[in-house]
């Protein structure tokens, strides 16, 4: 079997895959609506068994396995980030404040000369 015939193949599985994905979600928020009479330990575990089946179907999708292949890389990359400590947040938390702060009164006295400038052309003129 050649490799696009494998493609082709796989891609018609993972059409019912994900039907059967949508089906499983779908169930649960008909599952939902269905049992909600029923006592919440129950309905919550019928949703949630639905959840998980929906969403296992989903990962075993061409599609599905990129994506967690992509998430584990990305949790990886993530590990890698040097994190600021305490100090350098508290200070770099209010360099922005007074940043803010300073630009806010440049604009609200901006504002002001505006506002007396047109009005002493419209109430003059």
């Amino acid at each position: 079997m050649s490799a696009q015939e494998q493609v082709q193949e796989s891609s018609s599985f993972d059409a019912i895959k994900w039907i059967l994905a949508i089906v499983a979600l779908a169930g649960a928020v008909y599952a939902n609506h269905l049992l909600v009479d029923d006592s919440v330990l129950i309905r919550a575990g019928v949703i949630i068994a639905l959840i998980v089946v929906g969403f296992a179907i989903g990962f075993t999708t061409t599609k599905g396995k990129n994506g967690l292949a992509f998430a584990k890389e990305a949790r990886i990359e993530a590990r890698k980030v040097v994190w600021p400590n305490r100090d350098e947040t508290v200070r770099t938390t209010l360099i922005i404040i007074v940043a803010v702060a300073i630009v806010s009164l440049f604009l609200w006295g901006l504002d002001a000369i505006l506002v007396h400038v047109i009005s002493f052309l419209t109430v003059r003129g």
